[in-house]
């Protein structure tokens, strides 16, 4: 039976009123109310009314529903369908409005904000407490108090003078008079009768008060016109000095509207500009790659161990800049970058006594999937996770730097509204770039605030512009547009270019035009879901990455050409060859001195590396370059330096001589102990330097005389788990968990509600107390019971000493055990006789 058509007498009459499906959608919009599951639906009703659960409701009403309800506050209480929808619709009846009503009260009722039939509309008492107006609190409708609310504290006396003042007859009492004066200012005929009669100067006055706030002052001797005023009670005193303009004047200036401006519809997402859908999704092809590249440079910068961990947590400033200078980005970006590898579980902190950030072991895992499948794992961690880069750099609440990797950066409404920005993208045309202040504006609208529009760089606004770069540097979007693979991304289904190029599999059945015009995207909760998400997203990447490369293009002037990515073993013995000179769609390596002498340490031969060089090159191995290795090679080692503090040895005697001669090498003090050995009074890796830098190419060598082959140790963490999503709240309950809270509801509804045939109140709902009988009676109810086939009402006490009541019908006792068909929990279950409380029997009429 539908509350249209009942009169209840409480939310919870009116909640068990309602059907399965209507109980689990308000579970699932509200689901701090499942979290314990209420015992049976009073419980439910009083969750559903207290001040922390009715604020996080409200704070999710679109613009509209929370309109609704701030009028329903500022009317009469029940309110009638048609009194509310005319203080939304105006004296007009704005078509807009009356055609959006229906859901936005629906809305309210189905959330159980709102109760009672059509004729008798209630908002909860907590709702009505947040949104109807007061001195302290005023309400966002701009409304005062009723007359009868600014009266409360008035002399009978004044009250009949402004009676009397106002045209009405004197009446004898207070109340009717005041009900009188009420009835004035609500008949519209009258009062513009009333207010033709006003000077000039109390019309500007009231026009001043009428939209909010409705307070003005006055002095001990007002002026002639506010003096008609307030003598005919178009504005009453609440203070000394303070009137009020009542909320029947407003309404009748208003010409019957509780807000300035009713947004029954939500602003439409305009395009800033339109592109083929094709060069959107290779640009986001691109960008993906860059991200990539940039993931992986980032990984191999900290490949040896990273920056020290702040003792706060977090990286310093020093470091963030060093690493945005490496990564050659601004500061901002580079935080972005750190802060989505380390919500993709590749980077953490080691753990040691001198901690450190490293990549972790799944670092290494990631690194061998296909491309696209790295993307994805990126995206998805992106779009899931709530620390957000864009609060490096500002203050928290303490007046502490945020740093990134730092602790303060979890922000939970981030997922939703990176989820609900690339869904209003997914919903313009194909290829469209939104206007931003549009997409702002309808955000706002969705989510707005109770109290004033919100600034700027309000949080839920800066989570949204964050939002459109971070999509545009991940590759989620190209051009400002959403790309098919950040479609995929959300779990919608692909559009038509796309769907041909996509492999086909079950569930991707929709018609075209639904294909192309999604209306909703639903959040992927569970891991399932994200990874068909990601995988969806991979597949349709995929194609559209440049495929690996085995070869470069040497050139003459000491650099290679790489013309687009290279096979991870290429670039890797490459990266070690030549140093990264220019980076783009090409990339390109110079060959150097030290480039050189870097591979010569990591234990490559000069054959090794012409071979490499001849095998991987589409062109003929320069001379110079042949000659850079041959010339490096031939030098590499011919000095040797060990520890003595440490040593110089040389077979050309004339090398040391040159050393000894040379003023640079005076610092370390060096003197020859036989013809061809020289020593000093600093450590090996200083006296290896300090050659170098006069131009000679010494090796370091072992305590036995061997070269020291140098290549970069690989640091890695411990295994790390990527860092869990602080949740906006108890998380969105799935089906099961819903089917199963609502029977257990139902169930302990009827075991509080069942009339017992002892009580005298039988036919009424029970006082909610336990049954409490001796043993021996309890025994004997149990055993005619399973005689007779009946249910039997009991108190039952568990292990934790929680109570409940329980509704059973029992099979069997025996043992000191009742075996019983329990209604409440919807299977048969075993009871210990001594924890149950006490049992009595149940009216005729119940199960």
């Amino acid at each position: 039976m539908s509350p249209e058509t009942i009169a209840p007498r409480s939310l919870a009459e009116a909640l068990r009123a309602r059907d399965d499906a209507s109980l689990s959608a308000l579970l699932r919009s509200r689901p701090d109310l499942i979290t314990p599951v209420p015992t049976d639906l009073t419980q439910l009703a009083t969750r559903a009314g207290t001040r922390a659960s009715v604020v996080r409701a409200l704070e999710r009403l679109d613009r509209f529903t929370l309109q609704t309800a701030e009028a329903l506050a500022v009317a009469r209480e029940p309110a009638t369908y048609d009194e509310l929808l005319g203080l939304l619709a105006g004296d007009d009846a704005d078509p807009a409005v009356t055609a959006a009503f229906p859901h936005a009260l629906g809305t309210l009722r189905e959330q159980a904000l709102l109760w009672g039939a059509d004729d008798r509309l209630r908002l909860v008492r907590t709702a009505r407490e947040l949104l109807a107006p007061s001195p302290q609190h005023p309400s966002p409708t701009g409304l005062g108090p009723t007359v009868g609310e600014a009266t409360a504290g008035m002399s009978p006396g004044r009250i009949q003078e402004i009676v009397a003042a106002a045209g009405l007859a004197s009446t004898h009492d207070s109340v009717s008079a005041v009900a009188s004066l009420s009835g004035l200012f609500a008949d519209r005929s009258r009062m513009s009768a009333l207010l033709d009669e006003a000077p000039a100067e109390a019309v500007g006055v009231l026009s001043r008060l009428v939209w909010g706030p409705p307070y003005g002052q006055v002095t001990a001797e007002p002026a002639a016109h506010l003096r008609w005023l307030i003598g005919r009670g178009l504005l009453l005193p609440t203070a000394p000095g303070t009137v009020v303009l009542p909320r029947e004047v407003a309404l009748h200036l208003r010409a019957g509207r509780a807000h300035r401006v009713t947004e029954p519809v939500a602003p439409a997402v305009e395009a800033a500009t339109t592109r083929r859908p094709q060069a959107v999704d290779a640009a986001a092809a691109g960008q993906a790659y860059t991200t990539l590249a940039t993931v992986e440079e980032l990984l191999k910068d900290w490949h040896e161990g990273g920056p020290a961990v702040l003792r706060a947590g977090g990286l310093s400033v020093r470091d963030l800049k060093r690493t945005a200078v490496a990564l050659d980005v601004p500061e901002p970006v580079a935080a972005f970058w750190v802060e989505l590898a380390y919500a993709a579980g590749l980077v953490a902190s080691d753990g040691e006594a001198e901690e450190r950030y490293a990549a972790t072991p799944a670092y290494d895992t990631w690194l061998e999937l296909p491309a696209a499948e790295r993307w994805a794992r990126l995206a998805s961690a992106w779009l899931a996770a709530t620390r957000t880069a864009g609060l490096v750099g500002g203050r928290d609440a303490k007046d502490r730097t945020l740093s990134a990797l730092g602790p303060g950066l979890d922000r939970s409404a981030a997922p939703e509204v990176r989820h609900r920005v690339l869904a209003l993208l997914a919903e313009l045309p194909e290829g469209a770039a939104p206007d931003t202040d549009s997409l702002l504006a309808r955000l706002y609208w969705e989510r707005p605030s109770r109290s004033v529009r919100p600034a700027p760089d309000e949080l839920r606004a800066r989570l949204a512009r964050w939002t459109l770069s971070e999509s545009e540097l991940l590759g989620v979007t190209g051009r400002g547009a959403l790309s098919a693979q950040g479609r995929a991304l959300l779990g919608l289904p692909a559009t038509a270019d796309a769907k041909a190029a996509e492999p086909s599999g079950p569930g991707d059945k929709l018609p075209a035009h639904k294909r192309h015009h999604p209306v909703t995207a639903p959040v992927p909760h569970s891991p399932a879901e994200r990874a068909a998400t990601a995988a969806r997203a991979a597949a349709l990447l995929a194609p559209l990455l440049p495929e690996p490369l085995d070869h470069v293009l040497l050139q003459a002037d000491l650099t290679a050409v790489a013309p687009g990515p290279l096979e991870r073993p290429l670039a890797d013995t490459l990266g070690v060859l030549a140093d990264v000179e220019s980076k783009g769609g090409a990339t390109v390596y110079r060959f150097t001195p030290a480039s050189v002498r870097r591979a010569l340490d990591a234990g490559r031969s000069a054959s090794d590396l012409h071979a490499f060089l001849a095998a991987h090159s589409r062109t003929p191995v320069p001379q110079p370059l042949a000659y850079l290795i041959d010339d490096m090679a031939r030098r590499h080692g011919h000095l040797r330096i060990g520890a003595a503090s440490a040593y110089v040895r040389c077979d050309d005697e004339a090398v040391l001589n040159e050393i000894l001669a040379d003023k640079r090498s005076q610092e370390f003090a060096l003197r020859r102990i036989a013809p061809t050995v020289l020593v000093a009074q600093t450590d090996p890796a200083s006296l290896l330097t300090g050659l170098r830098t006069m131009g000679f190419a010494p090796a370091a060598e072992s305590a036995e005389g061997d070269v020291l082959i140098s290549r970069a140790h690989a640091h890695r963490t411990p295994p790390r788990t990527a860092p869990e999503p602080v949740p906006d709240g108890p998380p969105v309950p799935d089906a099961t968990l819903l089917g199963a809270a609502v029977r257990a509801i139902r169930a302990g509804d009827l075991a509080s509600t069942a009339p017992r045939k002892d009580d005298p109140a039988a036919g009424r709902p029970g006082n909610g107390e336990l049954p409490r009988t001796s043993p021996a009676e309890t025994l004997a109810t149990m055993q005619a019971a399973v005689m007779t086939g009946e249910a039997v009402w009991i108190g039952y006490v568990n292990a934790e000493g929680s109570a409940s009541q329980r509704v059973i019908a029992p099979i069997r006792v025996e043992g000191g055990f009742v075996t019983a068909y329990d209604h409440t929990a919807d299977e048969v279950r075993t009871y210990p006789l001594h924890r149950v409380t006490g049992v009595a029997e149940l009216a005729d009429d119940q199960p």
